[in-house]
């Protein structure tokens, strides 16, 4: 009886490691990798959340329509830890004017990672390395 209740603790533990394992995707799946991108535009939203943050960028095209590009950031924690929030020296703001660098999707639609934030006055914040643990 105690070995099979010990077997079904184990498998339903491995069951649910495994499911988590499988949830957190790799970035090599969605971005490419080799494909850093940069893009000038206006902050429309931030979020810090976990997961993962997000950014919303407007971005003018060549024919003067817009395009509203959504990248993904690492963790409020990670992001906290580099001195990244809602508020301070490294703060976003919607209707902020920034140049990004990004790794840019693979299939081409709008979306990226962001790697670095060009602030209007020339400060580089580095957001991520463009690595599974940013």
């Amino acid at each position: 009886m105690i070995k099979r209740t010990l077997g079904c603790v184990t498998l339903c533990g491995w069951l649910m490691a495994s499911g988590l394992l499988q949830a957190h995707h790799s970035l090599a799946g969605v971005y490419d990798m080799k494909k850093e991108m940069e893009l000038s535009g206006t902050v429309e939203q931030i979020k810090f959340t976990n997961p993962h943050g997000s950014l919303v960028l407007a971005v003018k095209n060549a024919d003067g329509t817009t395009t509203q590009w959504v990248m993904t950031l690492g963790s409020a924690t990670a992001l906290a830890q580099r001195g990244i929030g809602k508020t301070g020296p490294n703060a976003l703001h919607p209707g902020d004017m920034v140049t990004v660098k990004i790794l840019g999707a693979r299939d081409g639609s709008p979306l990226g990672f962001l790697k670095t934030v060009i602030m209007p006055d020339g400060r580089v914040i580095q957001i991520s390395a463009g690595n599974a643990n940013d």
